[in-house]
């Protein structure tokens, strides 16, 4: 059976990234592969074996097209809300915590954020099937 172990996002600012990653999830550089041209930048942290794969394309200083095709990377926490604060009062600028409810019932508390490339990741409330 296919594992997913990690995702692949293309940056302009690799210690920009690193931070952002870092102060948002917690997540350390794993391993960084440097290339004549490019460079490979494996972040992870200790909750999951998933990956986020920082590509650095040398010389490249405008901005990638995100297109309309990419949606979201999501992650899953213990407390939502407290993430939530935690990110407002880190200025990681997190839009609006929203509970999602249609018919009545909550089927998750969730908020999006975006990394400085505008890459959006979604932060939801841990359980059901958002383990």
């Amino acid at each position: 059976m296919a594992k997913a172990i990690h995702s692949m996002i293309r940056v302009l600012d690799e210690a920009r990234s690193i931070e952002f990653y870092n102060k948002a999830f917690g997540m350390e550089v794993a391993e960084r592969l440097d290339f004549e041209n490019f460079t490979l930048v494996y972040l992870s942290n200790q909750d999951s074996p998933f990956e986020i794969e920082l590509t650095v394309n040398k010389g490249r200083t405008e901005p990638y097209d995100l297109g309309d095709g990419y949606g979201h990377i999501a992650v899953s926490v213990d407390d939502v809300a407290a993430e939530h604060a935690r990110f407002e009062s880190a200025g990681l600028n997190p839009r609006k915590l929203v509970e999602f409810a249609p018919g009545g019932e909550v089927i998750a508390k969730f908020f999006f954020v975006a990394d400085p490339d505008g890459y959006e990741i979604e932060v939801l409330q841990r359980g059901g099937r958002y383990l």
